[in-house]
């Protein structure tokens, strides 16, 4: 395992700190009231294609747009401790915090490329998720590897190597409620993809890290993974596919081993990509079962039988989306945007 040093202010150090120390305590502050809609304006639309839909998202309900000006906005997570959503911006290398009645401030900075030289692509962290203790936890395209933030402001290496190969780019990821991670690795941080003469493994697989260390590859016949989250009892798997020419969810079995069986696609959003944005990406899951995924047009609320229930229309290609608040708001990163939606259900393992 190895840890780079970078450099930020010694207030932001004291101030993570205090956070962590407060995530791993057990009492839970309730959350802060939000504001009226109309604080934020609107942006996009909600189309309903099942009356189940208004079960989830009430008529009238707009779309808000909370920040705004990102290169790409990816993988938001929601602090509970902090009362403020974390997000990255993957070009610019950068992990963004947003709260309350505020503007998005820079978090931290560089956030998943450490590397001595310059380089393109998407370097930055993807995906963010907190572990079971409160710790957040970092998908780094640039460095190729599952990280942690320690409260010194280092990084702490997870996962790098599989089989004393290089990972491709770490993508997105969720844990298990027994401490397992399980996590993604597509090409998308290597400047070349695919073709990039420094990758080294020839597939892009889905991984679980045990809570003992032990790593396992779950999969590698995915051809571009990316977002990830399991059903709220944890028999499912469930995997977006990110690929132009086969865009799907898929869905596995969970074994009581932890390995996936019985492949098979849930969703295939190849039909509404016709005038629409955005390739499936990340996705969560509600206590109900129900999956917020993103895909063509916006985020696709699709019923544990796989009806397509609606889609929150944002109008911009969009990236990912996380649970937040009292559990029920679900914000969503879309292109240059950060986004919001209040709910009418919450998320699994919420508050």
């Amino acid at each position: 395992m190895q840890m780079h040093r970078f450099a930020c202010s010694v207030t932001a150090g004291v101030l993570l700190a205090l956070c962590l120390t407060a995530c791993r305590s057990t009492s839970k502050p309730a959350p802060p009231p939000l504001p009226a809609a109309e604080s934020y304006p609107a942006v996009g639309s909600i189309e309903r294609l099942d009356p189940r839909l208004d079960l989830l998202i009430a008529p009238g309900t707009p779309i808000e747009k909370l920040a705004e000006g990102f290169d790409w906005s990816e993988g938001p997570v929601w602090v509970p401790h902090g009362n403020y959503l974390l997000f990255s911006d993957v070009p610019r290398n950068t992990v963004y915090k947003w709260a309350e009645g505020g503007e998005a401030t820079v978090f931290l900075r560089p956030s998943g490329y450490t590397g001595p030289r310059n380089r393109g692509g998407e370097p930055g962290s993807n995906g963010l998720l907190l572990d079971p203790e409160g710790r957040l936890v970092l998908c780094q395209h640039g460095d190729r590897r599952m990280a942690r933030l320690e409260p010194d402001w280092t990084f702490q290496t997870l996962a790098r190597f599989y089989q004393y190969r290089r990972f491709n780019s770490p993508n997105d990821a969720v844990y298990r409620s027994n401490g397992d991670l399980y996590f993604t690795d597509p090409p998308y941080g290597l400047e070349k993809l695919n073709d990039d003469p420094a990758k080294e493994l020839m597939f892009s697989g889905v991984f679980r890290l045990a809570a003992d260390g032990q790593l396992e590859l779950l999969t590698d016949r995915l051809t571009f993974p990316n977002g990830i989250a399991f059903s709220p009892d944890e028999r499912i798997l469930y995997v977006a596919v990110s690929d132009s020419q086969r865009p799907v969810i898929m869905a596995f079995d969970v074994a009581p081993d932890g390995s996936l069986q019985h492949e098979r696609v849930f969703f295939d959003a190849a039909p509404l990509r016709s005038g629409r944005k955005g390739l499936p990406d990340g996705l969560k899951v509600d206590r109900q079962g129900n999956l917020f995924a993103t895909g063509p047009g916006g985020v696709l609320v699709i019923a544990p039988d796989a009806t397509l229930l609606g889609i929150i229309n944002t109008g911009e290609a969009t990236a990912n989306c996380a649970w937040g608040n009292d559990g029920s708001v679900l914000y969503i990163t879309a292109d240059m945007f950060l986004c919001r939606v209040r709910t009418l259900t919450s998320g699994a393992g919420t508050l």
